[in-house]
């Protein structure tokens, strides 16, 4: 499997294409497909670690998908570096121009360049396609621009599968990015309540720059680490209303007709539908009846998958 890397270690020359690549969905995989193509250099993708508008704007980006989630499907599209470029508040001052002859042209050695249509970079973010067209017009640097892709909905981006994810539409996601959406997680002791209901749960810890779907009760395939078997699991996401409005909100997997002890395994799991929105029930009776009709709705949606 390919590794991160550090533009210090890059293989040279490349063909390349630079961008946050979050989600690798079908325009992102358009772009790869012409980095690859350039096959007498090494195909290579770089993005910036972390996200510039973290830097510059303190914002919080939520990832489709984290640095080392990409590296196995960037593997399959043909890609064989993924370079990460620490983005600071010196780097974010260089010219589009200047970032062009030092970091692509001189650092990373490009002889292939693929961007998208709209791609804006440097300063300000004052660079375009233009830009760089300008500044190879001299070198025997090929240039790629490719155009942006869409479907009946308008562009497909980053942005809209999030906001699907946080809609909870798991089927139309799965479109835009062309596979199953899933996060990962390390199992962590939890206060053994549903055990004692007669659900016991592993409880995730989960990177906080993950992005999760919507609030409520899954429907999801559960893979255990170092293991191929996908199992039949109900999840809960979010906050616990009956036992304690309170506690933050938590990721807690149940395996169907399943008894294994997880504490301090890594766990990937992928929703598949969602069930239910969260709700509070009187006791917790109520609430065992009730995750246990989750179950068999969750057994019912995994039946009609496999047909």
């Amino acid at each position: 499997m390919i590794s991160l890397i550090s533009p210090s270690e890059v293989k040279n020359p490349t063909s390349i294409a630079i961008g946050s690549f979050d989600g690798l969905h079908a325009g992102h995989r358009k772009l790869i497909k012409s980095v690859v193509e350039e096959n007498q250099y090494t195909p290579t993708i770089a993005s910036f670690w972390p996200h510039p508008r973290e830097v510059l704007y303190r914002e919080t980006r939520l990832r489709l998908d984290l640095p080392n989630e990409k590296l196995p499907i960037l593997e399959d599209l043909g890609i064989e570096q993924l370079v990460l470029i620490p983005f600071d508040e010196e780097l974010s001052k260089l010219s589009a121009e200047i970032f062009i002859r030092d970091i692509l042209i001189n650092q990373l050695q490009a002889k292939n360049i693929s961007v998208g249509s709209n791609f804006k970079f440097g300063f300000k973010r004052s660079g375009d396609v233009n830009t760089i067209k300008n500044t190879l017009k001299d070198t025997d640097i090929k240039l790629k621009i490719i155009p942006i892709l869409e479907d009946n909905e308008g562009r497909i981006s980053s942005s809209r599968i999030r906001d699907l994810l946080e809609k909870s539409d798991l089927e139309n996601a799965f479109k835009m990015l062309n596979r199953p959406y899933s996060f990962n997680g390390k199992v962590v002791k939890g206060k053994g309540i549903g055990k004692s209901i007669g659900w016991p749960t592993a409880n995730l810890e989960i990177d906080g720059r993950k992005l999760l779907p919507g609030e409520g009760v899954y429907a999801a395939w559960t893979t255990i680490e170092n293991s191929n078997q996908k199992i039949e699991s109900v999840m809960n996401l979010g906050s616990q209303p009956t036992i304690n409005p309170l506690l933050p909100s938590a990721v807690e997997v149940h395996l169907i007709n399943k008894d294994i002890d997880l504490y301090g395994l890594h766990l990937s799991i992928e929703p598949v539908e969602k069930l239910r929105s969260q709700i509070k029930f009187k006791n917790m009776y109520q609430l065992s009846n009730q995750i246990k009709k989750d179950k068999n709705n969750a057994l019912t949606i995994f039946k009609n998958k496999k047909k």
